[in-house]
Formats: structure tokens, sequence, C-alpha cells
């Protein structure tokens, strides 16, 4: 096994005045020095998001959350348990806000066990409402992260090599209790190419950063709720694609959604084919919903992979929207206020420039400020000005 390489610790560095960070102005205002501090938060943001880096479109994430006894601990309020599960909520929004044709699931592990909450799909409303379920469950005995990531392995494992396997672990506990040699789990984990992130809610583990490092996923322990939420976004933009996955073309099917009603002598109630696995209530018969185009089974939700013919169906929004992960868009140019000469507006919220920097469009030269070159990056994908220019020519 590889050593950890050396790290200094936060209490072995040096005695730090962090309060002199604030300075009074000639008013005794510290107002300036607090908005210095927002702007460099907000450029930090701008920074790293930025990047000519191929993402991965489509993902298959299983999150794991630790339902141990110690996210009864009241640190979050109400305890852990309840905050974890709703900043969960609002990640899975997120998540498929930004990644509509990928999967996720959910899996909890406590009293050395670990149960699949959800199954890999990609409809949010399943998701929200198992996580609303899991709520009142009781908070018990240790978890075990050699059961949580090879329940989790068993299934990514059959994915397709030209998307991305991801496992991101809610970790509370300082312990975990394993059947197994679990570094033997993070050598089979790191050959199938899946990447393990974990968040920890109470202090760094050595075996939570081994696991990390081996399989090239990210570990970071959180402050405070804020925090947690931020650390928890960070997981909604795709990993950076790696230059060994596979490159093919993949077939897709677009179903068109087909309404039937009672009135309709030829319509017929059928099952859905992605309701035979449930387990809560049984399948219903419908009228209407997505037929696949190659075998004709019915699913009343995309995207789902047929389970008849294995053909990944899809609806053409989805694939529009995820398309920006292959080419995102260049980083504008960041510039001194003071140094730009033009109009002091931003071209997108017609504001008035304010900020220490503006940041320019390398192909139109509009000047933008920090919080509209933030949203459109993150969001837009595209510069406004550029694809107003585009509609007029």
């Amino acid at each position: 096994m590889d050593e950890e390489p050396e790290r200094a610790k936060r209490w072995e560095g040096g005695y730090e005045r962090t309060w002199e960070v604030l300075k009074e102005d000639e008013s005794g205002s510290l107002k300036a020095t607090v908005e210095d501090i927002l702007f460099q938060s907000k450029r930090k943001r701008v920074i790293e998001s930025h990047g000519q880096v191929r993402l991965g479109m489509m993902r298959h994430l299983f999150v794991v959350v630790d339902t141990s006894r110690t996210m009864d601990d009241q640190d979050l309020k109400p305890n852990r348990l309840t905050s974890s599960l709703k900043l969960l909520e609002f990640f899975v929004d997120e998540y498929f806000d930004q990644n509509p044709i990928s999967q996720i699931g959910f899996i909890t592990t406590k009293n050395k066990r670990a149960d699949k909450l959800t199954e890999l799909a990609g409809n949010p409303k399943k998701h929200i409402t198992a996580l609303k379920k899991t709520v009142d469950t009781t908070c018990v005995g240790e978890p075990s992260l050699y059961n949580a990531m090879n329940l989790a392995m068993q299934t990514l494992k059959h994915m397709p090599g030209h998307t991305s396997r991801e496992i991101l672990i809610i970790m509370s506990s300082l312990t975990t209790c394993d059947p197994a040699n679990i570094y033997e789990l993070i050598k089979t984990l790191k050959d199938l190419k899946i990447r393990v992130s974990v968040i920890g809610l109470s202090a760094e583990v050595r075996v939570c950063t081994f696991i990390t490092r081996e399989t090239g996923g990210t570990y970071n322990v959180i402050l405070d709720e804020s925090h947690f939420r931020e650390l928890l976004m960070l997981h909604v933009k795709p990993p950076p694609a790696s230059s060994s996955s596979e490159c093919s073309l993949i077939r897709m099917g677009f179903p068109q959604h087909i309404v039937s009603s009672m009135s309709d002598k030829d319509a017929k109630p059928s099952f859905s084919m992605a309701h035979l696995e449930t387990s809560g209530g049984g399948p219903e018969l419908t009228l209407g919903g997505y037929y696949c185009p190659q075998c004709r089974a019915k699913y009343t939700e995309l995207p789902v992979e047929c389970k008849v013919c294995g053909l990944t169906l899809v609806s053409a929004p989805h694939l529009a929207r995820s398309f920006h992960h292959l080419f995102p868009l260049d980083a504008f140019q960041e510039s001194p206020l003071e140094e730009h000469t033009g109009d002091r507006f931003c071209q997108a919220c017609q504001g008035e420039l304010k900020d220490q920097s503006v940041f320019t469009c390398p192909v139109c030269r509009s000047v933008f400020c920090v919080e509209c070159d933030l949203f459109i990056h993150d969001t837009l994908h595209c510069c406004p000005t550029c694809i107003h220019n585009q509609g007029t020519s």
C-alpha cells in the first residue's frame, strides 16, 4: 500500500492573525473590505468554472448515505440525517437540470449493512420521494463502506464504457465495519474506472483519503450547512471525461409521447416496462406513453434504457441540454476595471460596472460583470451577445 504524501495539518501551521484581513477605510467603515472579500470569493468561482475541459455527457452516479447512529448528532439542525436529506433533495433537482440524460441511485448503510434505496434511474420525483421517506429511518450501528461500495459496484460495472461511473459517499461516522479487505475492493474499483468521492460530516478519515486518491475522486469535510451545500453542488457538474474512455457511436431512440383517451376505440391500456421491477403498489394499466421505436415497449418517463432491446431512449431537448459539456464555453478575459476604456455597463444585465475586474468575451469583445460571467458559464453556456449577433446577421 502506498504511503500517504506528507501534508501539513491545520494545527501544525504558524499563528495566523485572521482578523487583520478586515481594515477600516477613512470613515471607519468595513464595507470596502467586506465587498473585496465577496468579490474574491466570486472570482474564485469564476476561475473554477472556466477551463476548456471536455466533460462527460452521460453519468451513472450512486450516492451512499451514512445512516448510522452518528447521523443523530445535532451539529446540523435539526440533526445530520434530516439536514443531509434536505440538501440531497435539492441536489437531485440540480443534478438532472445539468445532466438530463444521466442517472442517479441511492444507497443507505447502517448496522454493518448496505441497502439500495433506489435503483439507477432518470426520474427525479422517484428519488425525492424515497429521500422524504428516509427522514423517519432509525439511525443505528456502524456503517460499512465495503458493503456500500460493493453494492454500487455490482450495478456500475455493467454500465457501458462511454459513460462515467461514480460513487458519492456522505460519511458521518469515523469508523467503518467491513466483512473483507477494503483495499482489495479499492483496487477493483480503480480497475473498473469507478470514481469515488467522499463528503465527510465529522473529520478526515484516512481510509476515505486513500479511496478518493486511488480512484481519482475528491474528499472534503464540511464546515457548516452552507459549506455542505457548496460541496454537494461541486458534484452537479460532470467530471472531466477520461482520455482512455471509449469513443463510439451510441444508438439512441427518440420516442414520441403518444396520448390516448378512453373515448378512442383503438386505445388499449397497457403496463409500463419500468414498473415491472417496482415493489410498492405494483404496476398500473395506463393509456399512452413513450413507445420504443425498435421493439414498441412502453415507458412513462425518459431517459431510460429499454429493458427489452437495450436501446437508450431520450428526448431531443435532453440531448441538446447535455451538448455543452462536450464543448464548454471559452473563458472570458479578465482585466482591471481601470484599464477598460469602453462603456461602463454590463452587456448582459445593463448594470453599472463596479467590481475590480471586468470580463470580456474573446469573440464579440462584449464586457460583462462577474455575476453575469458566472451565470453565462454555469447556466447559459453561451455568450448572449454572440447569439444575438448570429441572429441578426
